[in-house]
């Protein structure tokens, strides 16, 4: 028998982890100057590199940290260093350009792994949710399918509401492109320190410096 509680808590969780809507604004700026061609691009590779990296971190997740010897805190602060340095460069404007962007159109893709994919969709909060509610103790183990209902769920949430951002703020104009770059920027390099602090203070207790 479907265990529904597990199912509901399970597929919101992961949805609301993931903040779907909470990526929109990132990558409108990390996208600027890109061609309709690269924006799809993008959002197809950052969707897939998030719903993949979800899925391996459920199934695999504690062997893959117990082989390279690792700690969900340790990640926590790689994943908002990681979102730290790209903030920096938002906010001194430093995003591609649309010349660069035609000549290396390869690395300007790059962008749908790093950091939309990884940390903004999969980061270390959604990595950490997959494995807890893997590691659970269910009545049926294929309970645990719905942790995968609620990452597909949470991907093509994603998927949608990428694809329409571009018509969301259509009316921003370059100027307020520019100036919502840098606020955002602000925004994201502060979660990046969260993060930092999250993992640390957790590092800290896991070693027995905190209470």
């Amino acid at each position: 028998m479907v265990d529904f509680a597990f199912a509901a808590a399970a597929v919101l969780s992961v949805v609301a982890i993931v903040d779907p809507p909470g990526v929109i604004a990132p990558f409108l700026v990390l996208t600027e100057g890109m061609t309709d061609e690269e924006k799809k691009g993008v959002i197809t590779k950052s969707c897939l590199v998030a719903a993949i990296t979800l899925a391996v971190f459920a199934l695999f997740g504690q062997w893959i940290f117990a082989v390279f010897n690792f700690t969900i805190p340790a990640f926590k602060v790689a994943g908002g260093i990681l979102l730290f340095v790209t903030a920096f460069q938002m906010t001194q404007g430093q995003r591609p350009s649309r010349a660069r962007i035609t000549e290396r159109r390869e690395e300007a893709q790059t962008v749908g792994v790093v950091p939309i994919g990884i940390p903004l969709l999969a980061g270390p909060g959604a990595i950490t949710t997959v494995m807890i509610y893997m590691t659970r103790p269910v009545v049926d183990p294929l309970d645990k399918m719905f942790v995968f209902v609620g990452i597909l769920v949470a991907v093509l949430m994603a998927l949608v509401l990428l694809g329409s951002a571009e018509r969301i703020f259509r009316r921003v104009g370059r100027t307020g492109t520019i100036a919502f770059g840098r606020i955002m920027g602000l925004l994201l390099a502060a979660v990046g320190v969260q993060f930092i602090i999250d993992g640390a203070v957790e590092a800290a207790r896991l070693h027995g410096l905190l209470a």
